[in-house]
């Protein structure tokens, strides 16, 4: 079982967004998708839950083609989160978390359904904000809101795109650690685009370095964070450091124009 591309390509009129990709995200992984602004994260993210269609290439969720599929089956087995959500319904919180309970609906029971929801509100601190209105929110509260309507929905695949971009630091590690442990816990496969490159290091089994809408590097993150990745994807100098096991990134300065 696996959600995963082959020679992946994606076009916005005539230019390229992505190329070539191939991509595999198996159950009980959570992948750090990483890159500069406009190397085409958000764009995979998109073509893997089928919200965009490839113009090349296929994308198969546990060997079925995506495009085979209904919503209703795709939202069953994979949950997405956006970077950021223009969504101004006039909806409560607690009404845009049960939202994420749609796919089940055959099978809920009211009970069930009150207390998975119940649950995810204060996994992600939102209890006692239940009757707020979702459009009333703050960025940061806002994001909580989408990540809980995302883990009550219970699928095997969760694509989240820049999910702690609004957060504070303590929410965001709250989120993370979730999302860590549901990985962990319940075998479900992560795919997290996030530019913090050291808490995706912390975080990840493993990273996927996307430059120009191609993958780069793809492997543990001493393979990927390093000087001439750095240099030539995001176009710094950077010192890499080690404390704790874990990396530390200093940039130091642009790199000069065409190096590689």
């Amino acid at each position: 079982m696996s959600l995963s591309c082959t020679s992946l390509a994606f076009l916005r009129g005539k230019r390229t967004v992505l190329s070539g990709i191939d991509f595999a995200l198996e159950p009980g992984e959570l992948v750090g998708l990483i890159g500069a602004n406009g190397a085409g994260k958000s764009s995979l993210i998109r073509c893997l839950d089928g919200l965009w269609r490839a113009n090349a290439g296929e994308v198969r969720v546990d060997g079925e083609a995506l495009p085979s599929l209904t919503r209703a089956q795709v939202a069953r087995r994979i949950a997405y989160v956006p970077q950021a959500s223009g969504e101004t319904m006039a909806l409560s919180v607690v009404e845009m978390v049960t939202l994420g309970r749609a796919p089940h609906r055959a099978h809920d029971t009211a009970a069930v359904r009150t207390a998975k929801v119940e649950a995810s509100l204060a996994r992600f601190d939102l209890k006692g904000m239940e009757n707020r209105a979702f459009d009333q929110l703050s960025g940061g509260e806002r994001q909580r809101v989408l990540l809980a309507r995302a883990f009550v929905q219970e699928a095997r695949y969760l694509l989240l795109d820049e999910p702690t971009s609004a957060l504070d630091l303590r929410h965001q590690l709250e989120a993370l650690q979730t999302v860590r442990g549901l990985v962990d816990e319940l075998q479900v496969g992560a795919l997290i685009a996030i530019h913090d490159l050291a808490t995706a290091a912390r975080f990840a089994d493993r990273l996927v370095l996307l430059e120009g809408g191609r993958v780069r590097v793809a492997g543990p993150w001493q393979d990927v964070l390093t000087p001439e990745h750095l240099r030539a994807a995001f176009g710094i100098e950077a010192t890499v450091g080690v404390i704790d096991g874990l990396p530390y990134i200093l940039p130091v300065h642009a790199a000069a124009q065409g190096r590689s």
